[in-house]
């Protein structure tokens, strides 16, 4: 008689990846690693690298364009990947912020910038609370479908109501107020040979029509101003609670959590960050038309969350690069945009479902599903080999 003994399988030493070589670093040092991207990041449009500049447009404007972007997905990520709610009728807010700076500065008023900001903040929160306490009450498509009613709405009001001054748009809307502080020089490339150009200066802090880096440093404050509040949310017991309404709405209900109140303030949050997205946007371009927010903009914004990977404020920001930054990049195969584009949501959902940079919580599930498959295989491999030592 022959026997068989099953080895012990060996443990695979767990590997360190980037973030837990991240979560490793002394906090001093993190906070010099921040302030290093944030420069770098803030400089891009002086540096005009020749990889990532975009020749057929202007490389600030883009940036600014991306900037707004990045702004409106971590908005509408709090929306969508924080709360579980799938809004598409996002650009409604972003409408409405947009509309509420030309109105007031420009058609029927002269606000000061500051307190148009604080308007256009106002009001569209409380558009996004005026539609929330109606429609949270339903879930899933249904929620999408009048979402999707909500941004068509707000679209045909401007187009149709005089008093906006209806399809002719609002033109000399206000920009924010300059300093004229100093003037930064940009870089200028021939192959990979840098050279400071004294004549094509940025003013620091002017805000004018042609030159968009201003508007770009102005956007990035913001944004990260928005980035830190994100971070204190979600840590916070609200981020908490949505988190909960995400996975299970009727568990987290059992266990005391008001769901609907937190759905409703996710609502209002995602309105306000919209909105102040969308006044940005009309001080940069100092033109607001109702045919600007088309539904394919909102389109756009949930294409830049589900890319980046919607619950991670990061991949939301990559996600907006992707969307806003690429086109422009690639603006001389202007035909095959779209199909690229289709391309590469096709590819994706395919290849990384999740989204470019997944969350936490959809890593762990993926970790915890090859886990449990390895030890299924191991166990019926070790169940083949008894067996056959039994029959031996």
């Amino acid at each position: 008689m022959s026997t068989s003994a099953t080895s012990a399988r060996p443990t695979r030493p767990a590997r360190r990846g980037l973030g837990d070589r991240w979560a490793a670093l002394p906090k001093p040092a993190k906070i010099v690693v921040w302030v290093l991207v944030a420069l770098l990041v803030y400089a891009l449009p002086l540096l005009n690298p020749p990889i990532l500049s975009t020749p057929d447009s202007d490389f600030g404007s883009v940036m600014f364009t991306v900037a707004s972007y990045a702004l409106v997905a971590l908005g509408l990520n709090i929306v969508l990947g924080y709360a579980g709610l799938l809004d598409l009728g996002y650009v409604g807010f972003y409408a409405i912020g947009a509309y509420t700076v030309a109105v007031f500065g420009s058609l029927h008023g002269k606000v000061p910038f500051v307190l148009l900001i604080v308007l256009a903040v106002c009001i569209s929160t409380a558009s996004g609370l005026l539609l929330g306490a109606p429609t949270l009450r339903v879930r899933g498509d249904y929620l999408a479908i009048v979402t999707l009613g909500f941004g068509e709405i707000v679209r045909l009001v401007f187009l149709n109501t005089e008093w906006l001054n209806a399809a002719r748009g609002i033109t000399n809307v206000p920009r924010p107020p300059s300093l004229d502080l100093f003037d930064v020089p940009q870089l200028q490339w021939s192959g990979f040979t840098a050279t400071v150009d004294l004549g094509t200066q940025s003013t620091f802090l002017k805000f004018g029509l042609l030159d968009g880096i201003p508007y770009y440093w102005l956007a990035l404050t913001v944004i990260i101003v928005v980035l830190v509040a994100d971070v204190l949310l979600q840590a916070s017991r609200v981020g908490r609670a949505w988190e909960a309404t995400r996975e299970d709405e009727e568990a987290a209900e059992l266990n005391g959590v008001p769901t609907f109140r937190y759905k409703l303030l996710a609502f209002a949050m995602g309105a306000f960050i919209g909105g102040l997205s969308g006044a940005l946007y009309a001080a940069r371009t100092g033109v607001v038309n109702p045919e600007t927010f088309i539904i394919q903009l909102s389109m756009l914004f949930l294409a830049a969350v589900v890319i980046g990977g919607q619950g991670n404020r990061w991949g939301v920001l990559l996600g907006a690069v992707v969307v806003a930054y690429l086109p422009e990049r690639f603006r001389e195969f202007a035909e095959f945009r779209v199909l690229a584009f289709g391309l590469l949501l096709l590819a994706l959902a395919n290849f990384r479902p999740q989204g470019l940079l997944p969350p936490r919580r959809a890593r762990r599930a993926k970790a915890a599903a090859q886990e449990l498959e390895e030890l299924e295989h191991s166990g019926a491999a070790s169940g083949d080999t008894k067996e056959g030592g039994i029959r031996a």
